[in-house]
């Protein structure tokens, strides 16, 4: 990468921390904002890393979300747990609700818990992975902002709607993936049009209704599901699990909300865990996992063939030695909010409402 900056993940999280609390969030949201950004820069998912640090002060700034509000939690059911996020950031009402989740899918055998309130505009997989590790088998869904058209439409509707599911492993990371129900993610193409890189084709159209492969014609346009109707189905699917479902925003509702345009959405999660061993008679849990196993192994025999996740778990290991390399125009900006610059940033690449500003 030209003219970038190299960071160690403890670099990342140091400087991420120091920052958020610079510009006004609480030791607990500036601790768990810290934790998901650095899990994504560690494993090189960088739309999901330091990319996001201007979303999460802009919204701050702007007013559409508290950087103090403590997450609350109540019961709904004996399986069915609910924390309020109180238009806080979803890391810290996660770190909040995984305690309870893990006690109740093990006692239960399933369990839910649904986050309202919550600003995400995070990766999901560090959710399930987190479910994983503690033997559990999970999946996650979030809506967002309405980007995506659905299948034959011109109009952003949906939110891109990513979903995540786990798997546990014996001895081994846990399988993980985390998908959105759109072609390509929203950073993605925030972060080609940083770089001057062209989208791929069948991602995005145009203002115009056309497909386009200019990034700001995309993100004045609408995003495209993947697989056509097959994507609109599932990104329709999550749209009722984490708003209607859990009494949460629509996509659509969530950006009428966002009334400054910063680009980070206020709406519901919804995660489900299941203890595997709940679910055969006898509880026999490594036999469980070793035919889990036996399909793994049937994948890879396969030549070109991979396990999701296990690109991040590759870089997980590199990174922990070699660190990052951040783009210098971002490593400035970010040493700036440590300085404590209380500004929105104006970087056309690092958010919606940037565009929108240049179009009016």
């Amino acid at each position: 990468m030209n003219d970038a900056i190299r960071m160690t993940i403890d670099e990342v999280f140091d400087t991420t921390k120091e920052l958020l609390l610079v510009q006004g969030f609480s030791e607990n949201h500036a601790n768990a904002i810290a934790n998901t950004v650095t899990a994504a820069e560690r494993d090189e998912c960088r739309h999901h890393g330091l990319f996001r640090i201007s979303f999460y002060v802009n919204s701050l700034l702007a007013g559409h979300a508290s950087g103090t509000a403590e997450p609350t939690i109540s019961d709904l059911a004996p399986g069915v747990i609910r924390i309020d996020a109180k238009r806080g950031f979803s890391p810290l009402a996660l770190e909040r609700g995984y305690a309870p989740l893990i006690e109740r899918a093990k006692s239960q055998g399933v369990a839910v818990l649904a986050i309202n309130n919550a600003l995400s505009v995070s990766a999901l997989w560090p959710e399930t992975e987190r479910l994983a590790e503690e033997g559990l088998c999970s999946f996650a869904f979030v809506s967002a902002a309405p980007y995506v058209a659905p299948a034959g439409g011109t109009k952003p509707l949906f939110g891109t709607n990513p979903m995540a599911f786990s798997w546990p492993r014996p001895g081994k990371y846990p399988l993980v993936f985390d998908q959105a129900a759109s072609a390509s993610a929203r950073g993605e193409i925030q972060i080609r049009l940083r770089d001057g890189k062209p989208l791929e084709e069948g991602w995005a159209i145009g203002p115009d209704g056309k497909p386009t492969t200019d990034p700001r014609e995309a993100l004045a346009g609408a995003q495209l599901p993947f697989g056509g109707v097959k994507g609109s189905s599932i990104a329709l699917m999550v749209e009722l699990l984490a708003g209607p479902l859990v009494g949460d925003k629509l996509s659509f509702e969530s950006g009428e909300d966002d009334k400054a345009g910063t680009g980070a959405p206020c709406g519901g999660e919804l995660i489900i865990a299941i203890d595997p061993a709940r679910c055969v008679e006898g509880g026999d849990r490594a036999a469980q996992l070793a035919h889990g196993e036996l399909l793994f192994s049937a994948i890879l025999e396969q030549e070109g063939t991979r396990l999701p996740s296990d690109r991040r778990y590759q870089a997980r290991e590199r990174t922990a030695e070699e660190g990052v390399m951040v783009p210098r125009s971002l490593y400035e900006n970010l040493q700036s909010l440590k300085s404590g610059v209380k500004k929105i940033n104006l970087q056309a690449y690092e958010g919606d409402h940037v565009l929108a500003k240049q179009s009016a």
